[in-house]
């Protein structure tokens, strides 16, 4: 069994204790996340909305 493979199984246990273990706190985490992805998608846009139109 090679490192990677070993290191994404402790990952993925890992995550999986913490949402069973902090569900509340689990939510706001990925709420978060994705609250940064749809910012920086936002931005993006904006950039280059202002990019095209001069």
């Amino acid at each position: 069994m090679n490192v990677k493979k070993v290191l994404t199984y402790l990952v993925v246990a890992f995550v999986i204790f913490y949402l069973f273990t902090q569900p509340a706190n689990a939510a706001a985490a990925v709420k978060s996340l994705f609250g940064g992805v749809s910012t920086g998608a936002e931005r993006l846009s904006a950039f280059f909305t202002s990019l095209v139109s001069g």
